[in-house]
């Protein structure tokens, strides 16, 4: 009998976008997401499998959506949504919920300025986490429909596992 239970593998994400063609323009050109499935709409109705789920899942008055799905090189799915009443993108990360997502890429300025040329921004300014001993970096971004996420330059295990600490401090 196992103690704890196996880590789980995390599959896909869904992000309500403004605009959803050039959301996935957006993300294949500048992020480099792969794109499995292009435009998809669905109606708000208990006719269709996919419309039954999406009732269940999104209750009911959205009328219609805009679906895609892309998939990053570690093969995580991206559901890009647009709903027929899209509202504003916000950031409240002392709300409970989902606050951001994560990327990876070792070079973090060269795709912070795609980002920012493609009509995203910067939030804050390239920061190490363990200046005088390791190269990790980080930075929160924003895509130009108002989602923000942060882009790591080494992976999450690495960058917290327990030799990460470590320091020359005895």
């Amino acid at each position: 009998m196992l103690l704890y239970p196996y880590p789980k593998a995390f599959s896909h994400i869904g992000i309500t976008v403004p605009d959803l063609e050039k959301a996935v323009e957006f993300y294949q050109n500048v992020m480099g997401w792969h794109v499995l499935v292009y435009t998809t709409e669905v109606k708000e109705e208990y006719e269709t499998s996919v419309g039954k789920m999406c009732v269940d899942a999104f209750g009911k008055g959205w009328k219609s959506l805009k679906i895609a799905h892309l998939s990053t090189s570690d093969k995580i799915g991206i559901e890009l949504f647009e709903f027929s009443q899209t509202g504003n993108a916000s950031f409240e990360p002392l709300k409970i919920g989902i606050s951001h997502f994560c990327i990876q890429d070792p070079d973090i300025e060269g795709l912070t300025q795609k980002i920012v040329e493609a009509g995203g921004k910067q939030r804050m300014p390239v920061r190490e986490y363990y200046p005088a001993e390791k190269p990790y970096r980080m930075v929160y971004v924003e895509d130009p429909f108002g989602i923000v996420f942060e882009i790591y330059s080494h992976s999450y295990e690495l960058t917290y596992s327990p030799v990460s600490y470590s320091t020359n401090e005895n």
